[in-house]
Order: structure tokens, then C-alpha cells, then sequence
């Protein structure tokens, strides 16, 4: 009887770890099909501070203030346009040209650049690990890249660009960016708020949206996208986090693109063949690699 306690305690965290990625990569064909019916940047604006909301509401019930000191408000924006206008944003915008697998791969493959832009910014020279994991994710990119596109070149391209932002972008922010010293719940609901409202206000000015009405399906996906992966899947994760290392939990959102391609292919029909896989595989070893090496994996 006594070793039932610790049992369930061990299996906890793997448990947490799990949700996680299954409700973040479940979000990555949720974010295509929305993208039916609203905007890139409106429908993951509106969705992120709908979040923002339900993260702030959680964090008061807690027991934590609200309030940020006037020392932390410059990393707090910072964070806010690296960690999601950037990341969420340009990882939206790319999946309006690109399949949901190779847009979720692109996107993850930040550790990569992070080891490579910690050799230019802060001269640390990468390990022979860093750089296997660097070479694996390149010979992923290149064999995904080779995939015929469905959109013409030039759309594929962009979103492509999108994507490798979303990455590079994220990777320097890890780099450059110290997170303020407050409870995470309140780092990330003001991180949601100040990097979603200014998705909404460019796609207001760019790509405002035909109709605000969307069908009963589009609706349960927007509640989905801001209840689960930003509500759960983060009280999850930080869940995780007091009971698993975390380098174990870094590398275990790997689960998150393969999540988002399996679900891709299986609710939305994308391809999913041999090249895919082998692509998959590259990157997501790389990436692994990199993680490991990289001194902002652990973040």
C-alpha cells in the first residue's frame, strides 16, 4: 500500500506532460480549420485574449496580483512579441499557405536556431551534439521543402518564411530576454494580452475579416483554442513541471508537431506519406539534439 502514493506521484508528472502536448498539438489543425471562416491574425488574436482573460482570472484565484512592476514592464513587452506575436502570429500566418505538418515542424524547429544564434550572440560555440542536431534539422528542412506544394511557389514560400520566423524569432527572444521575476500564470496572461491585441488591430487594418458570425463548429474550435491549450494545457504543464526535470519536459513537447501532423492528416486529409514521415523524423531527432545542447532548451 505504501508504494502506491509514490506510484501515482511518478506517473503524474508524465500524465501532465502528456495532456500538454496532446492539447497543443490538437491545436494546430483547430488553428487551420478556423482559419476557414476568420482572418490568420484576428482568429489567433481574438483567441489569445480570450485567454488572456481566463489565464488572469486563474492567476487572481490563486492568489497572485496582477500587477507588474514598472522594472519589468520592458521584458514583459519583449517577451510578449517574441513568445506571441511572433510565435503564435507568424506561425498562423503560415498556415494559410502551408499544410498544417510542415508549418508545425518549421516552427519547432527553434531549439536548432537557438543553438546556432548562441554561437553569434553570446559566443557559445555549439557541441558536437548542437551540431549533429543542427545538420539532422537542415536535412529534415530540405527533404520537407522538397515536397511539391499545393499552393503556387511563391504563396509556399511565404509561408515558409512565416514559419522559419516564428522559429528564428522565438529562438532570439530565449536568447535575449530574461523572463521577469512574477508568478508564470501572470507572465503568461499579460504576455497573451499584449501580444494578441495587436494581432487583432493589424488584421483590423490588413485583412479585417468579411463577417464576425461563425458557424456553430468554427465557435466550438475558437473555445476549444482558448480554453484547452492555453488554459489546461498550460495549468498542466507548469504541473508538470514541479515533479519532472526540465530538460525531460522541453524535450518531451516534441509529442506537440507530431500530435498536430497525425491529427492534421486524420481531421483534415492532409498528406502524410513516406517523405513526410522521414522529414518528421530528421527534424524532430535534430531538434531533440539541440535541445540538449542549446543553452535555452531548458527555458
Amino acid at each position: 500500500m505504501s508504494d502506491r502514493p509514490a506510484s501515482a506521484s511518478r506517473l503524474a508528472g508524465p500524465a501532465w506532460l502528456l495532456v500538454t502536448s496532446v492539447g497543443w498539438g490538437l491545436n494546430w489543425p483547430a488553428i487551420k480549420f478556423l482559419l476557414q471562416e476568420w482572418p490568420a491574425l484576428f482568429a489567433r488574436g481574438v483567441s489569445g485574449v480570450s485567454a488572456s482573460v481566463l489565464v488572469a482570472v486563474v492567476a487572481v484565484l490563486a492568489g497572485h496580483s496582477l500587477r507588474v512592476p514598472r522594472a519589468a514592464h520592458g521584458r514583459l513587452a519583449a517577451g510578449a512579441f517574441f513568445n506571441v506575436f511572433a510565435w503564435m502570429g507568424f506561425g498562423t500566418l503560415a498556415m494559410q499557405w502551408l499544410p498544417v505538418g510542415q508549418a508545425a515542424l518549421l516552427v519547432y524547429t527553434m531549439p536548432a536556431w537557438t543553438t546556432l544564434l548562441a554561437w553569434w550572440i553570446l559566443g557559445d560555440r555549439p557541441s558536437p551534439r548542437g551540431v549533429a542536431g543542427l545538420l539532422l534539422c537542415l536535412v529534415g528542412v530540405c527533404l520537407l521543402l522538397g515536397v511539391r506544394p499545393a499552393a503556387p511557389a511563391s504563396a509556399h514560400l511565404l509561408g515558409v518564411a512565416f514559419a522559419l520566423g516564428a522559429a528564428v524569432l522565438f529562438a532570439l527572444g530565449t536568447l535575449t530576454v530574461a523572463p521577469p521575476a512574477l508568478p508564470p500564470l501572470v507572465v503568461l496572461a499579460w504576455q497573451l494580452a499584449l501580444g494578441s491585441v495587436p494581432m487583432i488591430v493589424v488584421s483590423l487594418l490588413s485583412e479585417a475579416p468579411h463577417g464576425m458570425a461563425l458557424s456553430d463548429r468554427a465557435f466550438a474550435v475558437l473555445v476549444y483554442m482558448t480554453v484547452v491549450p492555453m488554459g489546461l494545457c498550460y495549468f498542466a504543464w507548469f504541473a508538470a513541471l514541479r515533479l519532472v526535470r526540465p530538460q525531460v519536459a522541453t524535450i518531451t513537447t516534441l509529442l506537440t508537431p507530431v500530435v498536430g501532423i497525425l491529427s492534421a492528416a486524420a481531421l483534415l486529409g492532409e498528406p502524410l506519406g513516406i517523405r513526410e514521415i522521414a522529414a518528421m523524423v530528421l527534424v524532430l531527432a535534430g531538434v531533440a539534439l539541440a535541445m540538449r545542447a542549446s543553452p535555452g532548451g531548458a527555458r
